[in-house]
């Protein structure tokens, strides 16, 4: 059922932050990866153009047609202090409009809601950016040190024409800079009844590979027990159907203490994954962090339906912790067997920043000034963001999209899923947080 329209407020009465975020979903930059893209060109030149008002002097940069990245800096009260990256991506996954509610590119606000693919991954990020920004130049201010303000093309595909790029290409931009901020962190859960907030301090590695089995090409009918399909059908079953076991590292360890502390447990006497589950939907992240994962996203095969195909491939996407990934690759080969051969596509780092420090203070005190009382715990994020690729020049990438979320919101659904959407006072929260951090930090 659709939302309902009554209600809709004007853009008179709409923060800048949900203004910013709506225009930026309604251009579609859907990735589709392997190089197929309707590219960020349109969204970037959108973001040149705010930064440019805001007096300062972006560099648009675009390695394959279409696949912009914008970048700038912003010169901070003391230059001395080690720059920060602050970062966002302008591309997205792709939408079927079947299946939403509303018109995924439409930037739709409902219900106290905006609507639309990038709504939470993460044009809210780029948009609290901007409008944070536009906070602090506008009274005249300065961000307490020297900003690197990023807007990356292509983080759904890897960023191999994004921030990978600008990283193998220009690592000058980033010079100076030792931390980084971006997305999947800063939000909040309910824990035993009481707000908490989630800071990303560490990423799983990623392995994303193909599978391929050959066999004998035949018509329909025959007897072909040398059937493609049939081994890698076998092979995906034995992959996706593994079990594979907990292991805590550093930072999980220190999320389910805190979980348990909240909780009043001993995090000993209570499993990993309850303890897990008791943070709602946010252990739709948390329980996929304990542990590996080799999820089957894609197959191909055959040409007709009375054709026995040679070929037959499958796309698995695969997350390890981070430093396990050749031990996982090298189970994964054994799980398939060796009829069916495994190719990398694309693979990348596992991070796990400090838990403590300057920053982490930072957040916690600015999260503290806007939301009195609620902790703040460290996670590991299942998935991966552009700080993988900031991480080979030495610097250190934390998850801080600040949104203060009402407990019934399924957030971690709303990544790469249908109907996303956030509510229109987290983007206002949010622009304060990160306005605030940025002054202050």
């Amino acid at each position: 059922m659709a939302p309902s329209p009554i209600g809709t407020p004007s853009d008179a009465e709409l923060d800048e932050t949900a203004i910013v975020a709506r225009d930026l979903i309604r251009f579609d930059t859907s990735n589709y990866g392997e190089g197929r893209a309707n590219g960020e060109r349109e969204a970037a030149e959108y973001v040149e153009a705010r930064l440019t008002a805001l007096g300062l002097a972006p560099q648009l940069f675009e390695p394959e047609p279409r696949r912009t990245s914008v970048v700038a800096r912003v010169p901070g009260r003391d230059s001395s202090k080690p720059a920060l990256v602050v970062h966002g991506h302008l591309d997205v996954v792709p939408a079927d409009a079947r299946n939403w509610s509303v018109d995924p590119f439409a930037g739709e606000v409902r219900d106290g809601m905006l609507w639309g693919r990038g709504a939470v991954d993460m044009k809210d990020m780029d948009a609290m950016m901007l409008t944070a920004l536009g906070d602090i130049i506008g009274s005249g201010s300065q961000p307490a040190r020297d900003l690197v303000v990023a807007f990356f093309a292509d983080e759904e595909a890897g960023g191999g024409a994004g921030s990978g790029w600008l990283v193998d290409h220009h690592p000058e931009l980033f010079e100076g800079a030792t931390e980084a901020i971006s997305e999947v962190g800063g939000y909040s859960i309910t824990v035993g009844g009481r707000r908490a907030y989630l800071l990303q301090t560490g990423e799983k590695s990623l392995l994303w590979v193909r599978l391929v089995a050959t066999g004998t090409a035949a018509h329909g009918s025959r007897l072909i027990r040398d059937n493609a399909i049939t081994k890698l059908a076998e092979a995906i079953a034995r992959l996706g159907r593994t079990e594979w076991p907990v292991r805590l590292t550093d930072t999980t360890r220190e999320l389910l203490g805190e979980i348990a502390g909240v909780l009043g447990v001993d995090p000993e006497q209570v499993s990993p994954d309850e303890l897990a589950l008791a943070t709602g939907s946010a252990s739709g992240f948390i329980t996929a962090t304990l542990r590996t994962t080799t999820n089957p996203t894609l197959l191909t095969a055959g040409y007709k339906h009375n054709v026995i195909p040679d070929r037959a491939e499958a796309l698995v996407d695969i997350r390890t912790l981070p430093g396990e990934e050749e031990a996982v690759l090298a189970e994964v080969r054994a799980l398939v067997g060796d009829e069916v051969e495994v190719e990398i596509v694309h693979r990348d780092v596992g991070l796990e920043a400090a838990t403590s420090g300057a920053l982490v203070d930072a957040v916690k005190h600015t999260l503290g000034v806007h939301d009195p009382g609620a902790p703040v715990f460290p996670y590991l994020l299942s998935g991966g963001t552009d700080n993988k690729a900031l991480s080979r020049l030495g610097i250190a990438g934390y998850g801080f999209a600040p949104l203060k979320l009402p407990e019934g919101l399924d957030f971690p659904a709303m990544f790469h899923g249908v109907d996303e959407r956030v509510p229109l006072d987290a983007l206002v929260f949010g622009r304060q947080v990160l306005r605030d951090l940025l002054l202050d930090y």
